[in-house]
């Protein structure tokens, strides 16, 4: 196939343009030419979504894969020119397009959050706005223009939370950090507390299979195909990194009543017995077991998360950050003084 990448050097789409490769697929990736370094055998185009999509006329490609389609602006002007150019088009969309994540087991059925077009503009015209706060609400829209300027031609990949090497959100890397570390290590929620994560290998591979079979539709896309729970992830972190760290079990009223945030300072917790946000009215319990049985039946299939955990790990040696320039995850100071406190109030109990 001869695929475009929109995006393609940073994480998800670094590793595609890697299976693409692999299976001798031609690939050509287009985005501002600043993190390209190291990407090879590939044809790179420079522009820019906002404006500058020069590069993108009068070519002819097979597929697009859309990973960096988050503005609805940008995915409207980018599927208007494409559409008459490209057979089919694979959006990365997110599992936040849901309006909450409150009923466990939620499918692709779910109602997704609603914005009009107008309102999106208008928020996104400013790149120092709070764009991100309307993230959901961007990514449904931008499924919503891609299908219409495409119609039956649309892949929508509504991932869960990534994981693999080059992950600049820190979240997983946090984590096998961290047990590698060793000592205490101050752990969120009850040890059977589900967890959802998907290999960025395990995801390009399906992508690719749909693609060759030119399969369109929406689907959930997260893993694993059985229930991972937080001690199951964290067990497999210190397996594979040969850690001695003890685990400290922090109940959800501990941290949230020492204003400890959730999913940044502790990656991977969403509370399940409180609401997430004051306007909450109920917890999201449902965070974590996305129904994923439409993709895994049309395919999607998962590596072991041992093996997904050695690939991080190797990465995460290669890497010399100093605790401020992780994106994610406790200070080590803040864990300690949760640490003591946690320990006065069980000898106080």
């Amino acid at each position: 196939m001869k695929i475009l990448v929109l995006g393609g050097s940073r994480f998800l789409g670094r590793t595609f343009v890697e299976e693409a490769l692999r299976r001798n697929n031609e690939v050509t990736i287009f985005n501002r030419g600043i993190q390209n370094p190291g990407i090879k055998d590939v044809e790179v185009l420079a522009g820019n979504r906002f404006g500058n999509l020069k590069a993108l006329q009068n070519r002819y490609w097979d597929v697009v894969l859309d990973t960096s389609g988050f503005i609805p602006y940008t995915v409207q002007n980018t599927t208007n020119l494409l559409k008459d150019r490209v057979k089919h088009y694979t959006f990365i969309s997110s599992i936040s397009v849901y309006q909450n994540w409150i009923q466990e087991n939620l499918d692709e059925k779910y109602p997704t959050l609603e914005i009009s077009l107008e309102e999106a503009n208008k928020l996104s015209m400013d790149a120092d706005g709070p764009i991100y706060e309307y993230y959901g609400h961007f990514k449904a829209l931008c499924e919503q223009i891609a299908e219409k300027n495409m119609p039956g031609r649309v892949l929508n990949v509504r991932a869960g939370q990534l994981i693999g090497p080059n992950d600049y959100t820190d979240r997983i890397p946090y984590w096998i950090h961290r047990i590698a570390k060793g000592g205490k290590v101050l752990v969120p929620g009850n040890q059977n507390r589900r967890v959802q994560v998907i290999d960025n290998k395990d995801l390009s591979n399906w992508i690719l299979d749909m693609e060759e079979k030119g399969l369109t539709g929406t689907f959930n896309a997260t893993g694993p195909d059985y229930p991972l729970t937080i001690k199951g992830f964290i067990d497999a972190c210190i397996q594979v990194t040969g850690s001695n760290a003890e685990v400290v079990w922090a109940d959800e009223k501990f941290l949230l009543d020492q204003k400890v945030a959730p999913w940044t300072e502790m990656p991977l917790w969403v509370p399940e017995n409180f609401p997430l946000m004051p306007e909450t009215e109920e917890p999201w319990k449902g965070a974590f077991s996305i129904n994923v049985d439409k993709a895994i039946q049309s395919g999607l299939t998962f590596r072991s998360l041992e093996e997904s955990i050695v690939d991080i790990f190797e990465w995460v040696k290669t890497r010399d950050l100093t605790e401020d320039e992780w994106k994610s995850g406790i200070r080590s100071e803040r864990e300690k003084e949760l640490l003591t406190l946690l320990g006065e109030k069980q000898i106080r109990k």
